[in-house]
């Protein structure tokens, strides 16, 4: 998983790269095409629309077409705190901009964690291929 913005990702995730976690999504979907390449993101985190938006086309662009986002929740008090709680209508738009952009599959509000409803998720692309494939 992206897990957060590019911005964040040092303080999020200092053991990952923002640019290494893309190239293996980008790997998975170049390498095996049939594989549905799938990732989250966590809000809350003091990233921005601007770059929450920039990730999910970034996810897009390395092959990503299923994406879940929810709302980041402080693991222990040696981790970032939550900066806000997005309402659940933005949770709404965040989605229908995330298939805008080209994503399939789309899981997102508050509760929603990275294998939310994984079977749905799949489902619908298996749907969005076999849809493309007939007609």
């Amino acid at each position: 998983n992206l897990e957060t913005v590019s911005r964040l990702q040092p303080v999020i995730r200092p053991q990952a790269s923002y640019g290494r976690s893309l190239a293996v999504l980008e790997y998975v979907a170049s390498r095996y095409p049939g594989i549905a390449v799938k990732s989250g993101l966590m809000l809350g985190m003091g990233e921005t629309e601007e770059e929450l938006y920039k990730a999910m086309r970034d996810l897009v662009n390395a092959g990503c077409r299923i994406l879940t986002l929810g709302q980041y929740l402080q693991p222990s008090r040696h981790h970032p705190p939550v900066k806000r709680y997005p309402e659940p209508g933005e949770f709404d738009a965040y989605a229908e901009k995330a298939r805008e952009f080209g994503f399939i599959a789309v899981m997102s509000g508050p509760m929603v964690r990275s294998s939310y409803k994984a079977d749905e998720l799949l489902q619908a692309v298996r749907d969005a291929k076999a849809e493309t494939v007939s007609g």
